[in-house]
């Protein structure tokens, strides 16, 4: 069968080829009548727009790429929904990427999203600095990741007063000996919640310690919290700086017959839906993960949409205290 194209949708419903064109690129600016009469015709003909020939042809997909350090956190997941939420409206995809913490991986998923013709690129990077995003054009927003130029969009929380919030609450219920479990240092995440941490017990005669487990998640935090106990000395708290993480403390504590809080007390980082949910309820840093997304597309959609009255902005959520079980 021939494929219907944009001159038999203009043909059935009776008006120009630009008519149609406009209810498929910019509908408000076709009458409302008119534009029914062609969402009928082409729902009859069955017309399927060329999106590839469309991106050839402007230079511009109608997708967005995103690019996250660890899909499997719901942390992520979380993010993503506020993107597909602010996409939706304007009629674009979302691509979704994976780096596992791989900068090989980072730069081979960039350079895709580019050969795709994708509208911008929202990305949550490895590290401070990502060669490769000023190489292929497009518009990138830095998601939980502050930019470090005024050149560019970002959109991340403030993680060094996290970190302070979740040390301050632990010395507060009386905490004198803490340990920290880390992920590596070289991710401004962890460095930044780190750094809070240490601000926290300045001035205090608060011991704290820390635990560098490499890439944070539930096994290592299962790990850690395994040393801690063969170790036979625990301390009055831990600071985990992700939810799946303490999580993974959890489990190895709550296996070996440590009651928590009435042992030891325990906060993880993110506020993912499981921290409420966990045997023991977590106590936690929340991260507006969902608004993250949904303000840096905003953001991208208008330097890629606006771009002679966009204005580059470096946007800085402020992280809050959650208060459950584990911390008594």
């Amino acid at each position: 069968m021939r494929t219907v194209g944009i001159k038999d949708v203009a043909r059935h419903a009776g008006v120009s080829p630009a008519t149609v064109s406009n209810v498929l690129n910019h509908p408000h600016k076709v009458a409302s009548t008119t534009r029914a009469r062609i969402e009928h015709a082409i729902h009859e003909l069955g017309f399927v727009r060329d999106g590839s020939a469309a991106s050839l042809r402007s230079g511009r997909g109608r997708s967005v790429g995103v690019v996250v350090i660890d899909i499997t956190n719901p942390f992520f997941a979380e993010l993503a929904r506020g993107v597909a939420d602010a996409l939706t409206p304007h009629g674009y995809a979302m691509i979704l990427c994976n780096s596992a913490d791989d900068p090989g991986r980072e730069n081979a998923h960039l350079s895709v999203l580019a050969e795709q013709r994708v509208r911008g690129t929202l990305l949550s990077p490895i590290t401070g600095s990502t060669p490769r995003i000023d190489l292929h054009g497009e518009p990138v927003v830095l998601v939980d990741h502050p930019a470090a130029t005024a050149d560019r969009c970002s959109v991340a929380v403030d993680d060094v007063t996290g970190g302070r919030l979740a040390v301050t609450h632990l010395i507060e219920a009386g905490a004198e000996r803490i340990v920290i479990v880390n992920g590596a240092q070289t991710k401004r995440q962890c460095a930044d919640r780190s750094r809070g941490a240490h601000l926290a017990v300045e001035g205090t005669a608060v011991t704290l310690e820390e635990m560098d487990v490499g890439r944070l998640n539930v096994d290592t935090g299962e790990q850690a919290g395994e040393a801690l106990l063969r170790a036979g000395d625990l301390p009055a708290a831990i600071f985990c700086t992700t939810d799946l993480g303490a999580l993974g403390v959890l489990r190895a504590l709550l296996r070996a017959g440590v009651r928590v809080p009435d042992d030891i007390r325990l906060i993880g980082y993110d506020d993912i839906g499981l921290a409420a949910a966990s045997p023991v309820p977590l106590t936690s840093i929340h991260q507006p993960a969902y608004q993250l997304g949904k303000v840096a597309t905003e953001l991208l959609l208008e330097e890629t949409d606006e771009p002679g009255t966009h204005a580059h902005q470096q946007i800085l959520f402020q992280p809050t205290l959650v208060i459950r079980e584990s911390t008594g």
